[in-house]
């Protein structure tokens, strides 16, 4: 039997999926994450694309939830989904 992946062509489910990746990863400084650190568990162990992940960047951005760094290196969870 073949097993499917959620999908997340859904912009607002891919940020919700970041969201509850973000507060299981240890912040560096000041409440960052190392961007990657959510991308690798979402790209790997959920099967998403690199699309959904940067739609989801943003979704999540735009509602308020993360804080995206200047950098694009790091981000930082606002405020739960």
């Amino acid at each position: 039997m073949k097993k499917f992946a959620t999908d997340y062509a859904n912009p607002e489910l891919a940020a919700r999926k970041l969201i509850e990746i973000a507060p299981g990863v240890e912040p560096v400084q000041d409440g960052r994450i190392h961007i990657e650190k959510i991308n690798a568990p979402f790209l790997y162990e959920h099967k998403a694309k690199g699309s959904e992940f940067g739609a989801g960047i943003r979704f999540a951005v735009e509602r308020g939830w993360l804080e995206l760094h200047e950098s694009g290196t790091y981000v930082r969870l606002k405020a739960a989904g």
